[in-house]
């Protein structure tokens, strides 16, 4: 059975250079760009942020989720890269069939995500008022500091290497793994 890496955060954080990354650090291993599952709309698509755009969002996160929990059974890592809240982890948890993920969040400055988001050439997304909402829903949820990785100019191999040494040690698991001795 694989492990499932879930590198996530507000648009802008760096998941798309970051992830692939964390992906090469493993003998086998397949990612998942979760945005992939919202391009395949072909007709009729509504942009995912929008609050009309739910029912094909939930449609999107479940084929992203099973896709997930599918290739996890397989005998390689699963690095997944998407916005996954805090909030929507356990139903993406439930519709992979898994129960446990290594969970990363990129959250650098949000002035970063912005300049980021703003300067893409090519990105289907550049809305600011959508990248301010989705930073301050992670700013919100009051994640736990060791899955949060809030340094504002990092070298994306540096971040790789703190996601891969956190797995390694079992510390971005989430929910986190109960330790016998101190129950």
């Amino acid at each position: 059975m694989g492990e499932l890496v879930i590198v996530t955060g507000p648009p802008g954080a760096g998941k798309s250079t970051v992830a692939p990354l964390v992906a090469d650090g493993f003998a086998s291993s397949v990612l998942i760009p979760g945005d992939w599952f919202f391009g395949l709309w072909r007709r009729g698509a509504i942009d995912p942020w929008l609050s009309e755009a739910q029912g094909q969002t939930r449609i999107a996160g479940a084929a992203a989720a099973a896709t997930a929990g599918a290739f996890s059974r397989g005998d390689c890592v699963v690095v997944y890269e998407g916005m996954i809240r805090p909030g929507e982890l356990p139903g993406f948890l439930a519709a992979a069939g898994l129960t446990i993920a290594h969970y990363a969040v990129l959250f650098p400055p949000e002035t970063t995500c912005v300049a980021r988001v703003t300067a893409r050439q090519g990105h289907g997304f550049t809305s600011v008022d959508a990248t301010r909402g989705m930073y301050r829903d992670f700013a919100e949820a009051a994640v736990p500091p060791v899955h949060l990785i809030t340094d504002a100019h990092p070298d994306p191999r540096d971040v790789a290497t703190r996601i891969l040494d956190g797995v390694a040690a079992g510390r971005l698991l989430w929910p986190a793994a109960v330790d016998p001795e101190t129950d």
